[in-house]
């Protein structure tokens, strides 16, 4: 098992999620930008111009790699081919740092384009921290694992989802990635404080915070729904709520993810620069 006091080697500064429309304007202008995240399924081949792209950012950024296909809570092993193309990757770049999420996206020979709930019980724990005990052995370092977006709690769920991650880092020494949105999400749509879930989080493994926009809708009775998309700016009451937690945790990694209807650079290039004044008010 990997020891628990490693961290992140990101810099406590803003990070972007990066798309390719904006590989220019990101060497030439990054403004208060300190780090890129990648999506590791997007750079599992062997060349082309996104491998090149990526190498080229690799020598002034700092990288973090992010999954979204290794399936950690899924039922089955893990893809051995696919965490193999992992490791390829991971193997080259050398990135700052690894993060997957809390969920699970394959059943039998499907895959599912969605990052699935699961329930807190000691059954899904002893299974989630094998998985990740693996995916750290195959890759040799720590992993970050980030907190989900719910839409409905489950019934036969024995454990809050912030005891259950503590004793996932307490077994596999990984860390933690908390979504702060994430948060948000999952506190509108299960009626529950989202300042109550950052006091109970155990922010002491936290390795990187994100933010990112959400979709609003209405449940079958009209209460709020809330719908992690990626694909807005980040709304004022989860600006509230990472200013709060970040007030606990002191300065961390801190990504804007916008992954869908991606706006021009100087959309997401003030989005930073409202995270690097965040940073601001909590640096030592």
């Amino acid at each position: 098992m990997l020891d628990a006091t490693q961290n992140s080697q990101l810099p406590p500064r803003p990070g972007v999620g990066y798309k390719a429309q904006h590989y220019t304007d990101i060497m030439n202008n990054p403004g208060p930008v300190g780090w890129l995240e990648i999506h590791a399924e997007n750079y599992m081949g062997h060349g082309g111009r996104p491998i090149a792209q990526l190498r080229h950012l690799a020598e002034r950024f700092p990288i973090s790699v992010h999954g979204v296909g290794l399936s950690i809570g899924g039922e089955g092993d893990l893809d051995a081919d696919h965490l193999a193309r992992l490791k390829h990757l991971v193997d080259w770049l050398n990135p700052a740092s690894f993060s997957e999420h809390l969920a699970w996206s394959t059943h039998d020979a499907h895959f599912f384009n969605d990052l699935l709930p699961l329930p807190y019980t000691e059954e899904t724990l002893a299974r989630v921290a094998t998985h990740i005990s693996q995916v750290q052995d195959t890759l040799g370092r720590q992993m970050l694992l980030e907190n989900p977006s719910s839409y409905l709690a489950f019934a036969e769920s024995t454990l809050s989802e912030t005891d259950f991650l503590r004793e996932i880092v307490s077994r596999t020494g990984c860390g933690l990635l908390l979504d702060v949105n994430n948060v948000f999400v999952s506190a509108t749509n299960l009626k529950t404080s989202p300042q109550d879930y950052i006091d109970n989080f155990p922010l002491e493994a936290v390795g990187e915070i994100h933010l990112g926009g959400h979709d609003e809708d209405e449940d079958e009775t009209g209460a709020p729904l809330l719908i992690d998309s990626h694909g807005k700016a980040v709304v004022d009451p989860v600006w509230a709520l990472l200013d709060y937690t970040l007030a606990k945790s002191g300065p961390r990694p801190l990504l804007i993810e916008w992954d869908t209807d991606v706006p021009e650079w100087p959309v997401l290039a003030a989005e930073t620069a409202r995270a690097d004044a965040a940073l601001a008010l909590v640096a030592t």
